[in-house]
């Protein structure tokens, strides 16, 4: 399964496939006795390993208070000994007095025989727990099974809870039931899994031998509660909206493309949920979100996945600013109940979230970052002769607007660590975006960047559809001219917009950056349970 793995600073070599050949012989000799693991339907579970310690924890303070450990100042070694046993012993009679039984299940990591008792370690949902195995307790059928297990099989423990002499909290076993017979070897326990392709490609193993990866899908699992929590506390609506398209509008992506056999018809993979989000706007759903997966025909790098998660809602009545409000309070709020705390680390770096956000508007960044004030530039020849004077590559189709993006991206992203709204930015790139009322040429559009991220895009949506048929006819140049990532006029949001939408701010949000960050995760794919990998037989 991860063969690779054993070869690491020269470990013994190890004959997987013989390893998984004894386990298929041990598993036929239950079935032979009767004893398959596999035709157990069920267990039940009272405890994970965490919740029964921190119950014994508590009976202790309950029953022993605050019992001095015994000085054993002066004593010599044997009546030292004494001592500290006889303790022990009181300690544990009255503790037995009053059991806590349990009943566990998990996947045993660790086994050490002793003879007539045994220890071993059992792995869970939320933690691990040391189990004692007599056979005087479970019987010498099931203790004589125990023996011959194997690490990575599966045991349900039924028993109570105690405190070994050397202070681990374990479990002492009255019955054992080996639920799972595992027929694949786990990475041996020294070095583990650490080879990156196996652990994206085995995810089932990384999580079995890496805790840390397990905690940070458990907090994924938790900010994505958290944002509903925090949606629903503002009385956003939930709804999901296609996945397969005819039109794949919304953003600048390459669609994924396929065939509707039974219609016969070729339709896209969606790359963004605006356009239906907006369609329930009109009908008078005034605030919706939907949290849901996109597709974009791209490469892959640490932040970019071609499937990847996306959050976008529509607020009517609001605008852009309403949207920042919004955002900043939904940041603050997750590093509160997701972090415990405004003040996050990522790499090293302390990202304060508690502060009131920077705002600057993209050519006041370009201006401070790059010291070129796009203000001051009237045409696109200007603005490309600036481009050639900084060697910033450009083409021949790109306008001014344009050319304020690339220098945006070249000078000022590296630069925005702490929370910052970029806003106001060229009409040529938002093509779905309102116009500021005071520069034409600018839209009510903002990005937030953190760690020099974009974690969200967010606008005052366009809602009229005479200017927005005039956009669509851009983009349909734009893409007969070879932008294979410009939109294409939808016939059917424009009838939308027809019918009326009233003022509306949008946004959408890149929810596995966001779990990047609040994790500190380097790389996408360490936030994404099964990311894009290229096929073993390519």
């Amino acid at each position: 399964m991860a063969e690779q793995n054993n070869n690491q600073n020269n470990a013994p070599q190890v004959d997987i496939s013989e390893q998984a050949r004894i386990r298929r012989e041990k598993l036929a000799d239950l079935q032979s006795r009767g004893r398959d693991p596999f035709q157990i339907t069920k267990y039940d579970v009272t405890h994970h390993s965490t919740d029964a310690k921190a119950q014994y924890e508590e009976l202790e303070k309950e029953l022993l208070g605050n019992r001095a450990v015994p000085d054993v100042t002066g004593l010599s070694e044997e009546d030292a000994r004494k001592v500290i046993s006889d303790d022990y012993n009181e300690r544990r009679a009255i503790m037995d007095a009053h059991p806590i039984q349990v009943s566990l299940a998990g996947r045993m990591m660790f086994k050490r025989v002793m003879g007539k008792a045994s220890f071993c370690n059992i792995q869970d949902l939320k933690g691990n727990i040391q189990t004692y195995v007599a056979r005087d307790s479970v019987g010498e059928e099931d203790y004589a099974d125990f023996k011959k297990s194997d690490l990575g099989d599966i045991y349900g423990i039924k028993g109570f809870v105690f405190r070994t002499k050397t202070g681990e909290i374990s479990v002492h076993a009255e019955t054992i039931t080996l639920l799972t017979k595992s027929l694949q070897v786990l990475p041996e326990k020294f070095h583990g899994l650490t080879d990156t392709d196996t652990r994206y490609r085995q995810r089932y193993v990384d999580l079995i031998m890496n805790p840390e990866v397990k905690d940070t899908f458990i907090k994924r699992s938790k900010i994505l509660k958290e944002i509903r929590n925090f949606l629903a506390g503002r009385d956003f609506m939930e709804v999901e909206t296609p996945t397969l398209v005819s039109n794949a509008g919304g953003a600048a992506a390459r669609p994924f493309e396929t065939h509707y056999n039974a219609l016969d018809e070729d339709v896209k993979l969606r790359i963004s949920l605006e356009l239906y989000l907006k369609r329930l706007i009109v009908g008078g759903l005034e605030r919706v979100y939907e949290i849901g997966r996109v597709y974009r025909n791209e490469g892959v790098d640490t932040r970019h996945n071609p499937e990847f998660t996306l959050m976008e809602l529509y607020q009517a009545y609001t605008d852009y600013e309403g949207m920042m409000e919004l955002t900043e309070s939904m940041f603050r709020y997750l590093a509160e109940t997701v972090c415990g705390t405004t003040k996050i680390t990522y790499g090293g770096i302390e990202i304060d979230l508690g502060k009131p956000f920077e705002r600057l508007t993209m050519n006041d960044a370009i201006k401070k970052y790059a010291g070129v004030d796009f203000d001051t530039v009237a045409t696109d020849e200007e603005a490309k002769a600036l481009a050639k004077e900084r060697g910033i590559e450009f083409e021949a189709r790109h306008t001014k607007g344009d050319i304020v993006n690339l220098f945006f991206e070249e000078y000022c992203e590296k630069e925005l660590i702490q929370p910052t709204f970029i806003m106001d930015h060229p009409l040529a790139i938002s093509p779905l975006t309102k116009k500021k009322p005071s520069d034409p040429t600018k839209v009510e559009r903002f990005e937030l960047f953190i760690n020099t991220w974009e974690m969200c895009n967010a606008y005052s949506e366009l809602n009229d559809p005479i200017d927005q048929r005039e956009r669509f006819a851009q983009q349909d140049a734009n893409a007969a001219a070879g932008d294979d990532e410009a939109q294409h006029t939808d016939e059917d949001f424009l009838n939308a917009l027809e019918v009326g939408m009233p003022p509306t701010g949008g946004i959408g949000y890149g929810i596995d950056r966001l779990v990047m960050l609040l994790t500190d995760s380097p790389a996408i794919r360490d936030v994404l349970l099964f990311p894009t990998m290229k096929s073993l037989d390519k």
